[in-house]
């Protein structure tokens, strides 16, 4: 409970210290709108590849091999957008923990610097999920409960790699090694950070539950879609900003793990009791 609370307290920092910097809340914006012109992009064609046909036992569905490849393109290509715009978020919050007052421009040119170390790093652990994806579609029970472990244990050895990358320069194999290094320091908070934000996005989600479900028991059509489409902006802001909260926890964790000083913005946070004597 110690660490969860630690957590908690720790969010609430990131979000003082996100607060002076609105801005980084357009990357997962960006993220999500450059992802979409990805799928637009490759789905097309992938859905011109898929043939389905009559036969006397119903409708078969095949696909041509290059649909395969497209859609392996694609998984590849998304993770390379996802993990791009985490590194320029990543990249924001390092400048604003560090003193400075990062820009959108600032985060993307710092991000783009990283380019040989981000992109190696997206195919790798895309490549690492579709590994363990068909691992637990051809397990059982068991084995889909292992796999699920294996795919925990792997989001925790990597929790600090973007920042390694980003921070320190270093290649996708090394920061891969120095989030592993780091992890007997951090385990506690990294795992707390990722259940904890987790959790918070729970919670803060049931308000739009709750509003789809008095738009169904309204018995108006009109009431019931004005209630969908603001529950999914609701949905949506809250994605966006706690997406952007862990990456300020990401940065502020990884300067004070690798450097013992506590970030700019964070002084007064429980970021030094977090880790207890050292």
């Amino acid at each position: 409970m110690g660490r969860l609370s630690n957590t908690i307290s720790l969010a609430k920092t990131s979000w003082a210290v996100l607060k002076k910097d609105r801005e980084l809340l357009w990357f997962p914006v960006m993220s999500f709108l450059a992802s979409l012109v990805v799928i637009a992009v490759i789905a097309v064609p992938i859905i011109a590849m898929v043939n389905t046909t009559s036969t006397a036992a119903g409708d078969q569905t095949s696909v041509n091999p290059a649909a395969a490849v497209l859609g392996l393109i694609a998984v590849l290509a998304l993770s390379v957008v996802s993990v791009f715009f985490n590194g320029a978020l990543v990249a924001g919050a390092y400048e604003r923990l560090s003193g400075g007052d990062p820009t959108v421009k600032s985060s993307i040119d710092k991000a783009f610097s990283r380019i040989s170390g981000l992109v190696p790093w997206a195919l790798l652990t895309a490549t690492v999920g579709l590994i363990l994806q068909a691992l637990r579609e051809r397990a059982g029970w068991l084995g889909r409960i292992v796999v699920g472990m294996i795919g925990m244990a792997w989001e925790v050895a990597t929790f600090l790699v973007i920042p390694a990358v980003i921070i320190d320069e270093l290649g996708a194999i090394d920061g891969l090694k120095r989030s592993g290094s780091l992890l007997k320091q951090t385990w506690g908070e990294n795992i707390a950070a990722q259940v904890g934000f987790g959790l918070l996005g729970m919670l803060l989600i049931i308000p739009a539950v709750i509003l789809i479900a008095l738009g169904g028991a309204s018995g108006i059509g009109l009431f019931l879609v004005v209630a969908i489409i603001a529950a999914v902006a609701w949905v949506a802001l809250v994605m966006v900003v706690l997406t952007a909260l862990n990456a300020v926890f990401q940065t502020a964790l990884y300067l004070y793990a690798t450097t013992g000083s506590v970030p700019s913005g964070f002084e007064t946070s429980s970021l030094p009791r977090a880790f207890g004597q050292r």
